[in-house]
Order: C-alpha cells, then sequence, then structure tokens
C-alpha cells in the first residue's frame, strides 16, 4: 500500500454571501461541499465544509501556470493530456459568507495558512461581509491572501476593470495591498489553474511542531445511519485541525470544556479508534491538514456539531475552562465607519465571543478603560493571553468590533 501523502496548508473562502465560493472550491476539487439539505435549499454555506485536494504538475502545460488541482483533471489527465505529477495536498475549508452566520466563519479560521478573498465582479467593492470577514483575517494575523475575482463571465472588460480598481482600493493601506488579484469564472472553471499554482507558490508547507497534542474542533457528528442495529453502531466523530503536536490510533485523549454537571464542567475522556482525512483512512493525526477522529464516544454527544468549540489533547495537558473571562480589549478602527468608533460597552450587554474554534455568547459584566469583563453563557477551554474576536450587534447587524486577549476571569476547571 502507498504511503499517505498528508496535506500540509490548510486555505480558507472568505468573501460575501453568493459571491461563488462553494463554486470555487468545487472547481478547485470537483465535489460539492454544500450537502445538507439547509444549504441547497437555500443555496448558501450554512455550516463549514472542508476538503482536501491534490496539486498536480502538468509539465508541458502553456503558459505561467502550471499546476491544477483535483478539478480540473479529466479521466486521471491534465487539461493538456499531461500524466499529472502530485507536489502536494492541501485542505480547503468553505465558510458561510452571511452576516448572521459570522461566528460560523470566525470560528474557522482560527488556524489557517492562507485565504481566497472572492469577490463578486458584478457588484461594488467592498461588500459588507466582505468588510467583516476581511477584519476577521487582519485579527487573527494572517499574512497570506489570494483574492478571487469571480463571476467574470458576467460582466464586460471595462466592468472588471472598474472592479479590479475598487479592489485595489479597499486593500490600499493593509497588509493585502499587494495581494495578488486572479480574474476567473469558477462556474466555467476559466483561470483555476492560475488559483491553484498561485496556492502552489505563495502558500508554504506547515511545519510539523512538537509539543503536546492540541486539536480544535470545527465539527462534530453522528455518522450512524437511521436504524443501525447495535451491533454496527460506531462511535462519535470529531472534525477539526490539529495546531501542534501529533496523535495516533489507540491513544486516549480529552475534550474540554466537557459536560456541564451543575455549575461544574467534568472533562470527556476517551480513544482514538480512526483517524482520516476525506475517504483516506490514516494512522496519524498532525497539523497541516483538516481531520475527522473516530472515538469510542456515545455519538449522542458528537451529533449536530454538538461538540464544536471544544479543544482536544493528551489528558491532563489541556489549557482552564473558563465560565467567565476578562479581557484586553482593542478595538478596530475602520477609516469612514463612524458608527464602530462609537460602540461600547454597558453591564447587561449581549456580544459574542470568538476564541479558538468557540463562538460564545456572553452578557457584560463591566467595562473600565480597556478591560472587559464577560459572563459566558458556555464556558470555553483557553490558555491565558489567547486573543478572542469580540462581535456586537450595531444598527440591528452582527459586525466585529474589536478584540480581547484573555487575561483571567473564572476558571471552572484548572
Amino acid at each position: 500500500m502507498s504511503k499517505y501523502i498528508y496535506p500540509n496548508a490548510i486555505i480558507a473562502t472568505a468573501g460575501h454571501v453568493d459571491h461563488g465560493k462553494t463554486t470555487l472550491v468545487h472547481a478547485l476539487s470537483g465535489v460539492w461541499v454544500a450537502r445538507y439539505s439547509e444549504e441547497i435549499k437555500r443555496a448558501m454555506t450554512v455550516k463549514l465544509g472542508y476538503i482536501t485536494i491534490g496539486l498536480y504538475e502538468c509539465p508541458s502545460m502553456e503558459g505561467e501556470f502550471r499546476i491544477v488541482s483535483d478539478g480540473l483533471l479529466k479521466d486521471g489527465k491534465c487539461p493538456n493530456g499531461d500524466d499529472p505529477v502530485l507536489r502536494r495536498k492541501v485542505s480547503i475549508l468553505d465558510v458561510p459568507g452571511h452576516e448572521v452566520l459570522i461566528s460560523t466563519m470566525i470560528s474557522g479560521i482560527s488556524y489557517i495558512d492562507a485565504a481566497l478573498l472572492v469577490i463578486d465582479a458584478s457588484m461594488s467593492v467592498p461588500q459588507p461581509q466582505t468588510e467583516e470577514h476581511f477584519t476577521a483575517l487582519t485579527i487573527m494575523g494572517l499574512n497570506k491572501l489570494i483574492v478571487v475575482q469571480n463571476k467574470l463571465d458576467l460582466v464586460n472588460k471595462e466592468q472588471a476593470l472598474e472592479n479590479y480598481k475598487q479592489i485595489k482600493q479597499f486593500l490600499s493601506n493593509t497588509w493585502a495591498r499587494n495581494s495578488p488579484i486572479i480574474p476567473v469564472s469558477s462556474l466555467h472553471k476559466v483561470n483555476i489553474e492560475a488559483v491553484s499554482t498561485l496556492i502552489d507558490k505563495l502558500v508554504p508547507p506547515k511545519e510539523t511542531s512538537g509539543g503536546n497534542f492540541r486539536m480544535l474542533v470545527l465539527r462534530s457528528f453522528n455518522v450512524n445511519r437511521p436504524g443501525t442495529p447495535p451491533d454496527k453502531l460506531v462511535g462519535g466523530v470529531l472534525g477539526g485541525t490539529v495546531i501542534r503536536g501529533s496523535a495516533k490510533v489507540g491513544d486516549e485523549i480529552e475534550i474540554r470544556p466537557g459536560l456541564k454537571l451543575g455549575n461544574k464542567y467534568e472533562p470527556i475522556v476517551t480513544k482514538i479508534v480512526s483517524i482520516a482525512i476525506g475517504n483516506e483512512h490514516i494512522e496519524e493525526a498532525r497539523p497541516g491538514g483538516l481531520v475527522g477522529i473516530g472515538t469510542e464516544l456515545d455519538p449522542a454527544l458528537t451529533k449536530a456539531d454538538s461538540l464544536v468549540g471544544s479543544v482536544v489533547g493528551k489528558p491532563g495537558t489541556l489549557p482552564p475552562v473558563w465560565s467567565e473571562l476578562t479581557l484586553e480589549f482593542h478595538r478596530i478602527e475602520r477609516p469612514g465607519d463612524q458608527s464602530l468608533k462609537e460602540v461600547t460597552f454597558k453591564p447587561k450587554d449581549v456580544i459574542m465571543v470568538h476564541v479558538g474554534s468557540a463562538a460564545v455568547m456572553g452578557i457584560v459584566k463591566g467595562f473600565h478603560g480597556d478591560k472587559l469583563d464577560v459572563i459566558l453563557r458556555k464556558a470555553v477551554s483557553a490558555e491565558e493571553n489567547s486573543k478572542a474576536v469580540i462581535t456586537k450587534q450595531v444598527n440591528n447587524r452582527w459586525r466585529i468590533v474589536g478584540y480581547g486577549i484573555l487575561k483571567g476571569g473564572n476558571a471552572v476547571l484548572e
């Protein structure tokens, strides 16, 4: 059996709703990651979707873009008939663009290596969620961005050039001002090889890190179909990204914050029974890709994403569990947006706190100077000095208003 090639980077989509993020992922992978009935019915991404793709070199292709991905292969061949040479694999994370799903988007980009900012060439720039997503990427410290100017089939040359100028203006004076802008039609798979080539060129492979195993849970599942006989049932599955260390089949793991028992939390301890990336079963999970871990857990604990936001590691190595947070707050300044300059916090204000892969509703307890005290509706597990993105309703829209550095709080589990 050939050795599995582990993905060595995670790239997320970003951008406004209906600008073509999921269609771009389909063009790159050949697979529709929107697979839930609600997503299909509403024609929008609701949950995080993820898939691993291969990047292949086509040696005799004309032009400078000779790297293609699975979505451009036909009968196992390059578009020009070459036999593809696999260079590497990367994981693609497809995030929702609708403003009410900003929490899902932020929870997915905690530890990505690059982003594909998808912009509809037929619309003015920036649209509301284009700006929100870019702000989230900025707060999380990203420094690799590829702008995908999508839907070129819907505009003429003059419109495309005007849209390009608006993109350049939007990114001017930001860390992404020199990011490449690639005109494509994802629907017709035009210029997708340019996106693949730039991913390979600009996104360095993630280095395998040491230290204790740590994984953020982005999805959790009960994979048993209704009516499965008891002797055929399998344990719950955790999907997410490993941020450091590694774990193997047979290892014991702990999950925090765990189960709430009264006012306390009890960590969940279980064993890894399988590890998979897509349809490939492997023996070890490590940084660089999005993985699914099969466990011995009762699948009722993992169904319907009930463990999203959890942290997984070897027993005794995980950070504290907090029911209240004290945050050193940093406001986000956006030129020309007066509404955010005037945002403040009052006791009992409702906010959303995004830390790691957790997105948790919070109630403001107090705000003095740069000190923001928040009571969480659901506890989170996080290291001190972790960064937390703060969203709040401003003029009836959820907006990113700043970020906080965790400086303490009420730890219900050390």
